[in-house]
């Protein structure tokens, strides 16, 4: 058990390692990602939703005396706006992820384009291969069985696929 945690330790300890050098590899980058998240999902958005509000109701609303009456104030309207608005958004955001194949394209087109989600899906790939092909050896191993030479082979193919798969992980430092 102490090798284990060793070794968890020491991978938890070369992933932290590494973290500072890619940090400042791609620094820019990194902030230029994160501005723009802030931008577009808080900034944005909040002075969008409150431009609107304030142009639907001082261009529109005040130059027609029938909505004027429902809306005497800008207070109202903006109660008004929220308690109905923010209902129907969210409900909007359900149908979008939840019922719609909006989402779901989305989605497609994220794990079509983007290198570590392809990556991801063919490190599962490789390890549910490899994991069926370790219950079968255990399983002969506990019936006091021994391996085929096809059986070997067909390991021995494996541990080259994952050599391959490793060789190709491996990033070279500048």
């Amino acid at each position: 058990m102490l090798g284990r945690e060793y070794r968890n330790f020491v991978s938890n300890l070369d992933i932290c390692l590494e973290l500072p050098y890619i940090m400042r590899k791609n620094l820019a980058f990194r902030a230029w990602f994160y501005f723009r998240q802030g931008w577009s999902t808080y900034f944005a958005f909040i002075f969008a939703a409150i431009n609107t509000l304030i142009v639907t109701y001082f261009l529109a609303i005040e130059n027609y005396p029938y909505l004027k009456s429902i809306f005497p104030s800008f207070v109202n309207y903006f109660i008004v706006f929220v308690l109905i608005g923010i209902p129907l958004l969210i409900i909007i955001g359900y149908i979008h992820y939840k019922k719609s194949d909006a989402f779901k394209a989305e989605a497609d087109i994220s794990m079509e384009t983007n290198p570590h989600f392809r990556r991801m899906l063919i490190n599962t790939e490789l390890l549910l291969s490899a994991y069926l092909q370790l219950t079968d050896v255990l399983m002969k191993l506990s019936k006091n069985e021994k391996l085929t030479d096809s059986q070997i082979e067909e390991i021995s193919k494996l541990q080259k696929e994952f050599t391959k798969h490793i060789d190709k992980r491996i990033v070279k430092k500048e």
